[in-house]
């Protein structure tokens, strides 16, 4: 499964958020910040790091007996392979519907649908200038 398409579980999600925050870190600083929302020892913390860098969701460098770990996907590819993936289970990879549904089940402001009407705007602009190439 590529990096952009990899579902990540809770656990991965929280270690990712304190990387991304404060790369490069070694494993017992992600321990101390996870510490009083999810209550991990340092040994759990350590075990899924290295399970991370298996996956290729992190990078880890030894410097001595320390290793600093980095991130190996971007937020971005994180949220784009969640978001690939969901697509792909609940409307079978088609966007429209998603669109649809998503429109039809929120209470969305004028500003929101203001601002939703602009992205595609853009996005039409974009589309018409690489036709033209």
């Amino acid at each position: 499964m590529k990096k952009s398409h990899r579902k990540l579980t809770k656990g991965e999600w929280a270690i990712m958020q304190v990387v991304w925050e404060l790369e490069p870190v070694p494993a017992p600083t992600v321990q101390e910040k996870l510490q009083k929302q999810i209550g991990w020892t340092y040994s759990t913390v350590k075990t899924l790091m290295d399970r991370m860098v298996r996956k290729g969701l992190l990078k880890a460098d030894r410097i001595r007996n320390l290793y600093l770990y980095r991130p190996a996907i971007t937020l971005s590819q994180a949220r784009k392979g969640e978001l690939t993936l969901a697509i792909k289970q609940a409307f079978n990879g088609a966007l429209t519907p998603m669109m649809q549904f998503l429109l039809d089940s929120n209470d969305l402001s004028q500003e929101q649908l203001s601002q939703l009407e602009s992205l595609i705007r853009q996005k039409r602009k974009q589309a018409s200038k690489v036709k033209k190439r």
